[in-house]
């Protein structure tokens, strides 16, 4: 049976994890709970981060949107800045799992978590994304390095995620019927950064779609992202689809994507 603590700041978070290497952070619980009870995960303390103010929403200047780690999936979805300045990662959030998982859900679990199939990753890529934590700043391109692994470090909380402004960005889905975690999904944005196009469950972790992206930056048009062919070699299959299938299935939802932009 796991002690259990309410954090009081992110200080003492951070150095009761590092001094507890099988400790974990507890944000909305629906990965680490769930393996809990099916025993694959048996940490020694859970450090529930619900009390420490991580949960705000701000703009700054009309160009970032900052969204706190405890951010509820909902909140996220319904949020009116949002919603204006990033539809796509609105889009994203109001999609993920059901309602009783977007209740509870919140973006640094997920982030930090990294499931290879989890919607909020192509996202974080998708827009160019910064994640801030107690210790520094990550860059989202930096940050996902691995099967359910992170950059982050031991004790390390993740306190916000900035997103630059992306009033043209969107979000397509291809979903796997049992479970609602992304089969393939791929998120794309058009903004001063230029084309950015996140993909995840296709792969080990999410990651960006290069080819896709010099495409569309030449032709922003659906029928330039049909016409890419994506590399199968490092992608996954398993029994809900093979690599092939995975890469045949980027390019078309990308081209959705698109169109929905359009």
């Amino acid at each position: 049976m796991a002690d259990y603590t309410l954090a009081e700041s992110v200080a003492q978070a951070s150095s009761a994890a590092k001094a507890d290497p099988d400790a974990r952070f507890l944000a909305g619980g629906q990965s680490l709970l769930p393996s809990m009870r099916l025993g694959l995960s048996q940490p020694t303390q859970l450090i529930d981060l619900r009390g420490l103010g991580l949960d705000r929403i701000w703009v700054e200047n009309e160009a970032i949107v900052h969204i706190g780690a405890m951010c509820r999936h909902d909140q996220v979805s319904t949020n009116r800045d949002v919603q204006g300045l990033l539809p796509g990662l609105a889009m994203l959030a109001a999609q993920i799992g059901d309602r009783q998982v977007r209740h509870m859900g919140t973006l640094g679990g997920s982030i930090a978590n990294a499931d290879p199939a989890a919607c909020y990753p192509a996202g974080l890529l998708g827009l160019g994304a910064t994640v801030h934590t107690n210790r520094r700043a990550i860059a989202a391109d930096d940050f996902f390095v691995g099967l359910y692994t992170t950059a982050l470090d031991a004790g390390e909380v993740i306190e916000r995620v900035s997103f630059p402004v992306a009033r043209q960005s969107a979000w397509q889905k291809f979903r796997q019927p049992a479970s609602r975690f992304s089969l393939v999904g791929v998120f794309v944005s058009r903004s001063s950064q230029g084309v950015r196009v996140g993909v995840t469950g296709a792969a080990p972790c999410a990651f960006r779609a290069h080819g896709l992206e010099t495409a569309l930056m030449a032709n922003w048009s659906p029928v330039a992202a049909r016409s890419v062919k994506v590399d199968d070699s490092m992608l996954m299959s398993d029994l809900h689809g093979s690599a092939a299938y995975r890469a045949a299935l980027i390019p078309e939802l990308c081209a959705r994507a698109v169109a929905a932009i359009q």
